[in-house]
């Protein structure tokens, strides 16, 4: 037993001096607190741990379980960056070619059959390998199934965000997948494969496009900054004027106005650099829950519209590259609040 307890240990404490990437680790463990040099001797460790009372087995589960669940974690990226690529191929492959197109909410709200195959790549693939795991996909809910998030492993898939642009041979198209475990997220990937752009995200542990570290802009003042808007595919006047009132209140005061036609890349622009924030009404959770982590990972901030905590659920978000610009932005727009998706 106490050998399995020292390798137990051991693996715990050399997996988050890993992770955090510092010189010094303080974890707190219920009511105890300690601190340990890195590097520590790995054969004076379980001293170490001794010393400082932390073998109860409760502790000791507590690490365990730590270490556990990171493994895993990482199991679910590979797995989702694999199927991601795969996908990613069927988009490449057919975006100047011809393709099976219906409409859905609109005359601009589009699905193909690639759209359709990625979802099912995605939901088949993972099953197989973790039959627990639940998913929210675009496709799924719009033929009928219910929206609903628990504590289980969870994946919100966007097949083809941006698929006008995809019908069009535009290039501006891309996978996003984020998974949600106890409703935190925990892995956000937004894939442009026409542009080979792969972001991807985990939480705590950054952001990045193609393995490089990226990072927001940090603009402050709305004045040096470049913002996107998108006309989004609904076609309500009401929705139609918000959008241009938005367009109007802040092209005077801004360096300029971006649409790129996909929530996801709008959000993958902030997250980089490239733009320093964006705000849409009317998208869901698999247009923004991978976005969100990104830029959350990124050094930026991702609110609610009207200055809130961002809700995955409520069709409306706000990103930006600094606390200060997204506030600025939510006192000057308009507001427009759509039907709730959970």
């Amino acid at each position: 037993m106490g050998i399995i307890i020292d390798v137990l240990i051991t693996a715990a404490y050399v997996r988050l001096r890993t992770l955090l990437s510092v010189d010094r680790i303080t974890l707190i463990c219920l009511e105890s607190s300690f601190i340990l040099p890195s590097p520590a001797p790995l054969g004076s460790l379980l001293v170490q741990f001794k010393q400082f009372h932390l073998l109860s087995s409760c502790k000791l589960v507590s690490l365990y379980f730590l270490f556990i669940m990171d493994c895993e974690l990482d199991a679910y990226f590979d797995l989702a960056v694999k199927i991601t690529k795969t996908g990613g191929q069927l988009i490449r492959d057919r975006i100047w070619k011809t393709k099976s197109v219906k409409t859905k909410a609109s005359e601009s709200d589009l699905v193909t059959e690639t759209d359709h195959e990625i979802e099912a790549l995605f939901i088949d693939d993972i099953t197989k390998a973790y039959p627990n795991h639940k998913f929210i996909g675009e496709e799924t809910t719009a033929s009928g199934k219910e929206v609903t998030l628990t504590d289980d492993p969870t994946w919100i898939i966007d097949p083809v965000d941006g698929t006008l642009n995809f019908v069009h041979g535009y290039p501006n198209a891309c996978i996003s997948v984020a998974l949600v475990v106890n409703k935190t997220l925990e892995i956000g990937i937004i894939y442009n494969p026409v542009c080979e752009m792969l972001f991807t995200a985990r939480k705590g542990r950054g952001a990045f496009l193609n393995g490089a570290p990226i990072k927001v802009s940090k603009t402050k003042e709305l004045s040096r900054s470049l913002i996107t808007i998108e006309f989004g595919t609904k076609k309500s006047k009401e929705e139609s004027d918000i959008v241009m009132q938005n367009i109007n209140i802040l092209r005077p005061l801004t360096q300029g106005i971006r649409c790129i036609g996909s929530a996801a890349l709008n959000m993958a622009m902030v997250a980089l650099g490239g733009s320093d924030a964006y705000f849409e009404y009317g998208i869901h959770a698999w247009d923004y829950a991978a976005g969100t982590l990104l830029i959350q990972e990124a050094g930026g901030v991702v609110i609610d519209p009207a200055g809130g905590p961002i809700d995955l659920f409520s069709c409306r978000m706000l990103c930006a590259s600094t606390p200060t610009l997204a506030q600025e932005i939510s006192k000057l727009i308009k507001q427009h609040y759509p039907t709730r998706d959970l």
